[in-house]
């Protein structure tokens, strides 16, 4: 059985305007072909919908029976229509994304913000893990987008630098170290570090390792099964210092003070797949781009005021 959407709609128009011919009207289409479609419906049926008579046309039994579902059909499929045009927009739907840094503050957290505020109604949903696992799930369609440190690279996907972070040093808040407004690389030779086992640990390690070791020195760095809080607390109990990135220094833990690694950066970048062709996740990306050439306008104006 073939129905089409528009003997649905002439069916309606003429329950309501009891006239084929006041519904063509209001439906701006020939009289024949309302009358012709609706019994052409009726054919298809097998029952007849309309009483004909020379007043108008008046709902049969089965025409009483049929409208309340010919109306049911009409707006669901007007609320499909409308639910897949606002997802082809970016406007509902999901975006997941997968991080390696802290949303407490800086430029993901504005990010995330300022996209949630421009977009209640799409999910967004927020991934944790390492740089490998974000990327085998960004190509395995699992994440829309992943925000990682450096440019990393992967089959089928692209890239963008984004923003780029401070590093900081957590120190004891009795550490000597305290008194000086920037750390340098020096000054961390002879010191033990401790990171963590998981995301990011194993990556903080290769960076400590290499920086130490361009100034000719094996550093002792320790690694812990533990997360960052627990971290955080093995510092302030002076069990050793360790680096973080600028984001992360928005949550303060008790004996933990926070100074500036000197000339270190760390750039940012998002990837994804380029065959994912989820809108929203393009609004996503937009809406990132706009943001990051704000923050390196305000960077560059900063550095400016300071000379």
């Amino acid at each position: 059985m073939t129905i089409d959407f528009r003997q649905l709609q002439y069916v309606i128009a003429a329950a309501h305007a009891g006239s084929f011919r006041r519904a063509a009207r209001v439906l701006d289409l020939p009289e024949s072909t309302i009358s012709r479609r609706i019994r052409d419906l009726e054919d298809e049926l097998g029952v007849a919908l309309f009483i004909r008579s020379h007043n108008g046309v008046y709902l049969t039994q089965a025409g009483n029976q049929f409208l309340p579902g010919a109306r049911k059909a009409i707006e669901q499929i007007k609320h499909t229509v409308t639910n897949v045009g606002a997802f082809g927009r970016g406007e509902n739907g999901s975006v997941r994304i997968g991080i390696f840094t802290s949303l407490a503050s800086g430029f993901l957290s504005e990010l995330v913000r300022a996209y949630i505020l421009a977009h209640p109604s799409v999910r967004l949903e927020v991934i944790e893990g390492g740089p490998a696992h974000h990327i085998a799930s960004l190509q395995r369609f699992q994440l829309d987008v992943a925000f990682l440190t450096g440019e990393p690279i992967a089959d089928d996907c692209d890239r963008a630098h984004l923003w780029n972070e401070g590093v900081y040093v957590a120190l004891p808040a009795d550490d000597k170290l305290t008194a000086a407004r920037e750390v340098t690389w020096s000054m961390l030779k002879d010191r033990k570090l401790i990171v963590m086992n998981a995301d990011p640990g194993p990556e903080i390690y290769d960076y400590l390792m290499k920086h130490l070791a361009e100034l000719g020195h094996h550093p002792e760095v320790e690694q812990h099964a533990v997360g960052r809080e627990n971290l955080m607390n093995l510092v302030a109990m002076g069990r050793g210092l360790t680096v973080t990135s600028e984001a992360t220094i928005g949550v303060q833990y008790p004996g933990v003070v926070y100074r500036k690694l000197a000339t270190d950066l760390l750039p940012f970048s998002a990837i994804w797949s380029a065959r994912n062709d989820n809108p929203a996740l393009r609004r996503l990306l937009s809406l990132a781009r706009g943001l990051s050439r704000r923050w390196l306008r305000d960077i560059d104006q900063t550095a400016q005021a300071s000379r």
